[in-house]
């Protein structure tokens, strides 16, 4: 039996379906949360709810729910923690409860579709594919071969995701994310789909950035920058986005303070470089992070400095030291040659 067919049994026998976001959700994990409600539509659940944490920030995420006018609600613990007999959990595009999400770890989870790296993965239905370079690029295999209705709204929210996340099919994408798109075409709303690819960006954003590339560090061909204390989280991803493509640069490392954490984003076209797996080796013992090959990200709470009592500017100093020093061990570079150098 296929994977669409045992999730459409899956459904056929629940009651209500509680789909979460992973943090901070991007177009990925939005579409597909809302193709997955859409099949669980079909199988007659009437009762479906999209739940997420964080922040929806980055101004191409925000104009991804207004846009196409999504109905999600903010997470809550109860919601996960009294689900009646009967109901299912499911998570997109992330596997793990507790890490990139707000469900306590432990929980036991119904349905996991995912395309990042993980491991251990507990649930009755998982869908787990590294080499897929989207998301996304499932649910429009299950909508597809399930004969789900498919409206202008959802064609254009996965054919949208999946642009996204292979940055216009040029960083991850198969064989699979082109005949997904191709599938969608005659429904998806091209107009639409250029006011998605071109929102507005904020004066914070443009400052963030432009910080990102005064305190860039070059070593060889890895970059490494922040953007100090900042608000603008997904102006880490876009920077790391842009001065990727600075020449000679081959792997670009951005991080920030957020909140009560530092937050990094990364990105590589080095052959010799996983950059999920380095992000890993460099700070899994201290926070969490990883990705794929190309891409990656992590969080570290600033418990790690919680012994330093210092003002901004000596206490950013610090943290740039030791995100460099663990970064110049992951990537092989020499650890005295750049800003952390006694």
């Amino acid at each position: 039996m296929s994977s669409a067919r045992r999730l459409y049994d899956l459904f056929d026998d629940a009651d209500t379906l509680t789909v979460v976001c992973h943090n901070n959700p991007d177009p990925d994990c939005l579409s597909s949360a809302l193709a997955l409600g859409r099949i669980a539509a079909a199988a007659g659940i009437d009762e479906r709810r999209i739940l997420y944490s964080g922040q929806i920030s980055h101004q191409q995420n925000r104009a991804f729910v207004n846009l196409l006018d999504l109905d999600l609600q903010p997470f809550d613990p109860a919601t996960i923690r009294d689900r009646p007999d009967g109901s299912l959990l499911a998570f997109v595009d992330h596997a793990i409860p507790g890490e990139n999400n707000e469900v306590p770890a432990g929980t036991p989870v119904d349905v996991v579709i995912d395309h990042h790296p993980a491991e251990e993965i507990d649930a009755h239905f998982v869908d787990h594919r590294e080499a897929i370079g989207a998301t996304a690029t499932i649910l429009v295999e299950y909508v597809v071969e399930l004969d789900v209705t498919v409206d202008t709204t959802l064609a254009t929210a996965l054919s949208f995701a999946i642009r996204r996340e292979t940055l216009g099919f040029l960083r991850g994408a198969t064989p699979a994310e082109y005949e997904a798109v191709l599938s969608l075409y005659d429904l998806t709303d091209r107009d639409l789909l250029r006011r998605l690819s071109t929102p507005a960006v904020s004066g914070a954003t443009v400052d963030a950035i432009a910080d990102a590339i005064h305190n860039r560090i070059v070593r060889g061909a890895t970059l490494v920058t922040h953007v100090g204390h900042t608000n603008e989280r997904d102006a880490l991803p876009q920077a790391a986005d842009y001065l990727a493509t600075l020449e000679g640069v081959e792997t670009a490392v951005v991080f920030g303070i957020v909140d009560a954490a530092v937050q990094l984003s990364a990105r590589s076209t080095d052959s010799r470089v996983h950059i999920g797996n380095a992000l890993s080796a460099a700070f899994d013992d201290v926070g969490s992070a990883g990705g794929h090959r190309e891409m990656g990200g992590g969080e570290i709470p600033l418990g790690l400095f919680a012994d330093y009592e210092l003002d901004d500017e000596v206490f950013l100093g610090i943290v740039e030291r030791v995100i460099n020093r663990r970064l110049a061990a992951a990537l092989g570079l020499d650890p005295d040659d750049g800003p952390d150098a006694d």
